[in-house]
Order: C-alpha cells, then structure tokens, then sequence
C-alpha cells in the first residue's frame, strides 16, 4: 500500500488539529503538529511560545537548512513508519515550500478555513484547553491583524507565506460546521476515505 502523506495547512481556529484527530481516530494515520515542534523549541530557548516566537524559529531554520525543513524534520521523524506504509498528516503548512515537498512525496495538502468571527470565537471558547490562554487574549481586531501578516510574506523568501500555500492546495475544507461528526464527514467526503 503506497504511503499517504497529508499536509493541512489554513487560517488560526479553522479546525487544523482537529481534522488531524480526525484522521487519527477514524482513518489511522499519525497525526504531528509543527506548531508544537516550534512551541518546544521556543520553550527549550527560553523564549515565548507565542505566534512571533514560532515565526521566528521557523524563519531562522528554513534560512538554516531549507524552505521545506520542518516537513523534512517531521519525515525524518516518521521515517520507520513511512517507509513501511505508514499514514502521516502534518499541521500546520505555513510557507509554499513545505506544500511543494508535501507534493513532491505524493502527498495531499489541505487547506482548512471558516468564518473569521467563528474561529476567533472557537480560540476564545477554547484557549484554556489549547494551553495559549495568554496568547490568545486579544481583540476580535488584533486577531484579524495578526492573521493578515501571517497570509504574505513579510520579508525574505523564509517567512511566512499562507495564501501561497492555499494557492498550492489540492483540497480546500470550509469548517463552519457546528459539530466535530459534521467535520469527519466532510473530511471523509473530500479526501475519498473510508474507515
């Protein structure tokens, strides 16, 4: 059975991790997020582990080791599991190049979005459980603002690029749903799985 590889990539509260617990539970694929990769980095740095923090980092080792470095760290990771078949899907895709290698290993790149005011409300709603309580204390403006940076690059070619990483997706999921059993189905739906 040839591996399926997943990049989900897409805007803050559309639904990211959750599509890769979907995958998970119902499809039984490894499901890693490069969000915490950074997030561990940052903590083992002693720094911050909010958005800026994560966006620096990321730009610092692309510019270190490549535009698709944080896939190719996820894949060196899994490799063992790939290599023998294995499922994988990786949150969250931020920059072109990481939807390009996603591509190059005959992998599937997701785009995920929603409404902006229902996922400004999912992460307010849910900021506790996402252990980002101080992170994500900021107006519905602030959120809005700190989005549009993330979309386009804002420098060199190793910051981030969002909307070129939607322009490279092969499969676009619009989470205004009400419930995560709405969502797997939708997932179920576009990706052609079955349990």
């Amino acid at each position: 059975m040839k591996t399926k590889i997943i990049g989900i990539a897409g805007t803050n509260g559309s639904g990211k991790d959750t599509i890769g617990q979907i995958l998970v539970e119902q499809f039984h694929y490894t499901f890693v997020s490069v969000t915490d990769t950074l997030r561990a980095e940052a903590r083992r740095r002693g720094i911050s582990e909010n958005r800026a923090s994560t966006r620096l980092i990321s730009a610092e080792w692309r510019r270190a080791h490549g535009l698709p470095v944080l896939v190719d760290k996820v894949i060196d990771q899994y490799r063992e599991q790939v290599e023998k078949g294995g499922n994988l899907a990786m949150a969250s895709l931020r920059h072109p190049a990481e939807a390009d290698r996603i591509h190059e290993l005959d992998g599937l790149v997701i785009w995920v979005d929603a409404n902006p005011r229902l996922r400004y409300d999912r992460i307010q709603a849910n900021a506790a459980t996402r252990n980002r309580a101080v992170e994500d204390n900021k107006t519905f403006e602030q959120f809005l603002a700190e989005e549009a940076a993330e979309m386009h690059s804002s420098g060199d070619e190793a910051t981030l690029d969002m909307s070129a990483v939607k322009a490279k997706s092969d499969v676009v999921i619009i989470n205004n749903f009400d419930s995560r059993q709405s969502l797997a189905t939708e997932v179920a739906n576009q990706l052609h799985l079955s349990a």
